[in-house]
């Protein structure tokens, strides 16, 4: 099916949902949720949905792309239609269950809209009976969508409009023939949309065969990197980055915050070191269970867990607000899980941050950050611990000048001053061993690692130190023959002063072997001259 192309660029931002073509029901909604202005893809995405076109749209994660296209999904539903008109396909169970929620929430006010995730590692016969129960919009992982396609519990007749969300992950993680598979079961006369934050050929090669004149539609890096994330770096070595993970959760005090790896090895350890501290922290990869991972998202959502460590992947999807800070334990491999992981993190006009611990030569992958997404990505000093000291006694000084106003202290009073005459110490002293107790003991001081640049020079430094001690060399020859091997190693083992003694008596021993040569010449040459003159002598006599 050939495909026309037409670029959108969205340079006025800004729309409001109110100015939008939407119905009361659906603004009634995002009025409630928070939403007012729209997001630069929705904005662009929204009004060409709305027209019945097809659409491409290159954005990442945190850019409001379920809304983008849940809006017109919901405008086009017939609630007195009790069959899937809407198909969503999302590459993880994790972000099926997200866009679910948010559709849910979109839909409140339209009564008779059913909205369904499902996805592998549930019970299948009670997604059947939800779907016969009567469902407009289904999210879902192409291989369950697939499998009810194949049982024909899911009817596709009223179909009209599907979307694949996360396009190139899901085609990352093999699910090419699955998703042309539930594209070719979809009416010909339907709506298509397809979110991606690439676009490789495959993409291309699916939005030519089965979209129509599509719009396509771009949200830039430099769009994506939210002024309000604060970003900075810290070099560590490789030895205290664990320490300065922590020395960083406790200066800033993150009420929720996510701490990003790039293997689940490395997630299970940070959890547990976490643990061992005494933090409140649960991890998340692809080697747990769903029931598993729900109780580690209701954990986290509900406040209960306040740290998160996870992978890029099994990230995907996550969308929990409140996040305060961003923790890259691990420099990403790509700039785009750099995005990813970021855009957690200052949402809806909030303020949020980014830490990230570099290592050596991973400044180049910074540098390589800051000059694609077109942003800066400012060094920072691990704080001191004079300063986490500092930040502990006035968090405990606030909760306790609470507890002064809130309660009657007088009895416990009374009791301090009768501990302190009984024992014969000061209150100030009581005071300080409390405070000792309740903040423990100041941390060590972290290295500073210096500046990989610097680390280097240093480097050639040392090996020209070394390259002018050990100038001194023999030729191949002259080491076969003065066994100058010997006299190296002793150059290198014992100094400059051995190794010349060594070279002083070799240079004597050749100087003997020389005049040894000079007179051994001198004398082989008189006894030819005296053999020659007896030889002569004798043939004399002989005539």
């Amino acid at each position: 099916m050939e495909q026309q192309w037409s670029e959108t660029t969205g340079e006025e931002q800004g729309l409001k949902y109110q100015d939008a073509n939407i119905r009361q029901e659906i603004l009634r909604a995002t009025k409630e949720m928070g939403f007012e202005v729209m997001t630069p893809i929705q904005e662009q995405a929204i009004p060409i949905l709305l027209e019945g076109k097809d659409i491409i749209g290159q954005a990442q994660t945190g850019t409001g792309k379920t809304a983008a296209f849940a809006i017109p999904m919901i405008q086009r539903i017939d609630p007195e239609v009790r069959r899937p008109q809407g198909i969503i396909l999302c590459p993880t169970r994790e972000l099926a269950i997200q866009a679910a929620e948010e559709i849910r929430k979109l839909t409140r006010y339209l009564h008779g809209v059913k909205v369904l995730p499902i996805y592998g590692g549930q019970d299948i016969s009670r997604q059947i009976r939800a779907l016969s129960q009567g469902v407009q919009i289904i999210v879902g992982t192409p291989g369950r969508v697939m499998d009810h396609l194949r049982r024909h519990t899911i009817k596709t007749n009223e179909i009209r409009m599907i979307v694949l969300d996360e396009a190139d992950e899901m085609l990352n993680m093999g699910f090419r023939e699955d998703i042309e598979t539930v594209l070719r079961d979809m009416p010909e006369q339907r709506q298509m949309a397809l979110f991606s934050a690439t676009m490789p050929q495959a993409i291309l090669d699916i939005t030519g065969t089965y979209q129509k004149d599509a719009v396509y539609v771009k949200v830039t890096p430099k769009e994506i990197t939210v002024a309000a994330i604060k970003q900075a770096y810290y070099r560590v070595a490789r030895k205290d980055k664990f320490e300065a993970l922590c020395r960083l959760i406790d200066y800033y005090q993150p009420a929720k915050s996510l701490i990003f790896c790039n293997t689940k090895k490395m997630v299970d350890e940070i959890t547990g070191l976490l643990k061992d501290r005494g933090y409140e922290a649960e991890g998340l990869h692809g080697d747990l269970s769903q029931n598993q991972r729900d109780t580690v998202m209701n954990l986290f959502r509900g406040g209960r867990c306040a740290i998160l460590s996870a992978t890029d992947v099994a990230a995907r999807g996550i969308d929990v607000s409140g996040v305060d800070a961003v923790f890259n334990y691990d420099v990403p491999e790509d700039v785009e899980y750099y995005v990813h992981r970021i855009g957690r993190t200052g949402r809806a006009g909030r303020a949020g941050r980014s830490f990230t611990l570099i290592t050596g030569r991973e400044i180049f992958k910074i540098r390589e950050i800051e000059r694609i997404c077109h942003t800066t990505i400012k060094e920072r000093k691990i704080p001191a611990p004079k300063d986490i000291v500092r930040v502990k006694a006035g968090k405990l000084f606030a909760t306790a000048m609470g507890v002064m106003e809130e309660k009657d202290l007088t009895s416990i009073k009374e009791r301090i001053l009768e501990t302190a005459a009984e024992n014969n110490f000061e209150i100030l002293e009581l005071a300080a061993a409390l405070m000792q107790m309740s903040i423990g003991d100041e941390p060590e001081e972290i290295k500073e690692e210096k500046p990989f640049f610097d680390r280097e020079r240093a480097g050639r430094s040392a090996r020209q130190r070394r390259d002018s001690r050990a100038s001194f060399r023999f030729r191949p020859d002259e080491r076969r023959r003065y066994g100058s091997e010997r006299g190296e190693r002793q150059t290198r083992e014992g100094g400059r002063d051995k190794g010349r003694q060594e070279r002083d008596s070799r240079r004597e021993r050749q100087d003997r072997r020389q005049s040894f040569g000079k007179r051994g010449f001198e004398e082989r040459s008189t006894r030819v001259r005296e053999r020659d003159d007896r030889k002569g002598n004798a043939k004399k006599k002989g005539k």
